[in-house]
């Protein structure tokens, strides 16, 4: 077998043990997302139709749910967000090497309970134990950050030239904000739980103006 035979082997299983990893990666995030629908109830038809008002019954069990919505709405985009800073990530891959596989499997790990703590801040918000569940929501991501951080350096550590990692380090940077204001998040949630929900909102925003573009061409 030639040089360039072996060297083409080695790039197909490469790519091959790539897409498997990417794909497989695309399954769990689909797979989170849709189960955040789960926590949307319609209201029980009993309560409704035994109501005075039927219609206004159920206009206003809807509304009463409107902490389901928004924390659905809220850990849609999160999850939205994740998906597309790892498929630009994943771009400059280069190698599916075992460390790469594990940080990516801790971080497939949080994502696939993200449904948890979504549930927790749907069900508490309105209630005395708002507090708790909002300073679980932060502290929850504020673990996803760290693991999002460490996928960072990994893929970045495998680029030999350095206007590649460079380009990554400027959006990792980025990401570095999210654990200092995930802790301050669940510190305030004891005292403003909407000031903690406030504060992930601020740094999505801000995490989507600022997604990686896709990586240059680099000659």
């Amino acid at each position: 077998m030639t040089l360039g035979e072996e060297t083409a082997r080695v790039v197909e299983k490469t790519e091959k043990d790539t897409n498997r990893l990417e794909a497989f990666s695309d399954g769990v995030f689909a797979i989170a997302i849709t189960l955040l629908v789960l926590d949307l109830h319609v209201p029980p038809l009993t309560s409704i139709i035994h109501a005075a008002s039927p219609g206004k019954a159920l206009a206003g069990a809807l509304l009463d749910n409107w902490p389901s919505y928004l924390s659905f709405i809220l850990s849609f985009v999160t999850i939205l967000i994740m998906w597309i800073y790892h498929h630009r990530l994943f771009q400059a891959v280069r190698r599916a090497e075992t460390v790469l596989l594990f940080s990516n499997g801790l971080l497939l790990l949080l994502v696939t309970v993200v449904p948890f703590p979504t549930a927790l801040v749907s069900a508490y918000l309105t209630t005395p134990a708002a507090s708790v569940a909002c300073a679980t929501y932060a502290g929850f991501f504020a673990c996803i950050n760290l693991a999002y951080n460490l996928l960072w350096w990994v893929v970045t550590r495998q680029q030999p030239d350095m206007r590649v990692r460079k380009y990554f380090q400027g959006s990792m940077l980025i990401s570095l904000l999210g654990f200092p204001s995930y802790l301050l998040a669940l510190v305030v949630a004891f005292w403003l739980p909407w000031l903690c929900l406030s504060i992930c909102s601020a740094l999505w925003i801000a995490w989507v103006i600022t997604a990686p573009k896709p990586l240059p061409e680099i000659a």
